[in-house]
């Protein structure tokens, strides 16, 4: 029997499924392998979508196929696989129930397609629906707590609209009109998802990048740079060192992947800035030179992208997140030695969790000898205000009404 048109899709959405959960890879890492033999943008973005959906509501997704089934299925039993996806494209993705019967189906060739059909039938004609917010894993929940969890679940139902940042702030409003976006700080332009990057006005002419507004706050918390030099650690693929070449600053940008080192390069050379990158693993380089600011985006489990990698909900764990913790340490001790009298540190990480945020602010204050410079109101987007210790932490339920945030904790300290 021929196979339906739409089952390539569906075959590569399982397999990133499968990579994620039973594999612990990203879903970035798995599409090489994934995607393969879907070649046509649009079937591998149709891919993404319905696995990255899966995942972001897969909490609710498997309590509705245990309401429908006599015995619990396996986590990581195929029909279980199959049905989150099925699941997911009926009620996130508009797809009719016919279109996801043929093209699911199939993917069980073989296996229990009679009980697959059955669960999904029964779920259609009960009119069974998704909450308004997705269920965050229980261990998620044990880690975070039920209160932070509650606040930031909401933030999690939809994928984000697309965030550019403006390499002229002066030209924030006239360009926000032009493009139909709306803007949330200076320098900054939020447009619908669903935009095709390249496509946008002046993409090419390096107007502007795509950067989460969340993300573009720590370098916003050095100020003008008025030519002095400021060090951009884990720098690639480039965000926040155009940010600070665009403030004026003299920017050395490190980075030890060389991959994302040459993405930095070719944001540079559209946008026209000037920077200086390095490609050298941050705990064995040594400077030239010492700087009058420096920028660490640490490397950290980035359980603050959730509401764009729903993946991490899923893979990330107390020894991902120890390991994290005693790298970024490493940094900070490396970078407060860097540092010139006077100058100041700013330690920002797309994580969650308190291990890497709150709790390695404390530590920074009582171990590295660097007096805290709190952050201020004014110096924040509105809407957004800094923590009583002067730090800043953000969230995906945080904006909700305006589309949102990523989850980011930033926090500043000055050289005695």
């Amino acid at each position: 029997m021929a196979l339906p048109p739409g089952f390539p899709v569906r075959r590569a959405a399982l397999r990133l499924l499968d990579a994620v959960l039973r594999r612990g890879e990203t879903l970035e890492q798995a599409e090489g392998a994934s995607l393969a033999d879907v070649r046509k943008a649009p079937d591998r973005a149709l891919a993404r979508a319905i696995a990255g959906e899966s995942l972001r509501w897969l909490t609710d997704l498997d309590a509705a196929i245990d309401s429908a089934t006599k015995q619990r299925l396996p986590d990581d039993a195929k029909a279980r696989m199959v049905l989150r996806l099925m699941l997911a494209q009926a009620w996130r993705l508009d797809t009719p129930p016919h279109a996801v019967i043929a093209t699911g189906l199939p993917l069980l060739a073989g296996g229990p397609r009679r009980l697959a059909h059955g669960v999904f039938s029964a779920l259609m004609k009960q009119e069974a629906a998704l909450p308004e917010a997705p269920s965050l894993p229980e261990r998620v929940v044990a880690r975070w707590g039920a209160e932070k969890a509650a606040v930031i679940a909401p933030g999690l139902a939809f994928p984000p609209e697309l965030d550019l940042a403006l390499k002229d702030e002066a030209e924030t409003q006239t360009r926000a009109v032009a493009m139909g976006g709306v803007s949330l700080a200076p320098g900054h332009i939020r447009l619908p998802r669903g935009a095709a990057v390249e496509s946008l006005a002046d993409f090419k002419d390096g107007a502007w990048w795509v950067q989460d507004l969340a993300a573009s706050i720590p370098s916003r918390l050095l100020g003008p740079g008025e030519g002095r030099s400021a060090l951009d650690l884990c720098a690639a693929p480039g965000g926040k060192t155009m940010q600070l070449a665009a403030a004026g600053w003299k920017v050395t940008a490190l980075d030890m992947s060389k991959r994302r080192l040459d993405l930095l390069k070719d944001n540079l050379k559209r946008t026209g800035l000037k920077a200086s990158p390095v490609r050298a693993d941050a705990l064995v380089w040594e400077p030239k030179h010492r700087f009058d600011a420096i920028l660490i985006d640490a490397p950290c489990t980035a359980t603050g992208t959730c509401r764009r990698h729903p993946d991490v909900l899923h893979r990330i764990g107390k020894g991902q997140i120890a390991e994290m913790v005693e790298l970024q340490r490493k940094l900070v001790a490396k970078a407060a030695e860097w540092l010139n009298p006077g100058g100041v540190l700013v330690y920002a990480v797309c994580s969650l969790e308190a291990e890497e945020g709150e709790e390695q602010a404390a530590w920074i204050d009582a171990e590295l000898g660097l007096a805290p410079k709190p952050i201020t109101a004014e110096e924040l987007p509105a809407g957004l205000t800094p923590t009583s210790d002067g730090w800043l932490r953000t969230h995906p339920g945080m904006l909700a009404d305006k589309g949102g945030l990523d989850g980011f904790f930033v926090a500043r300290w000055v050289k005695a």
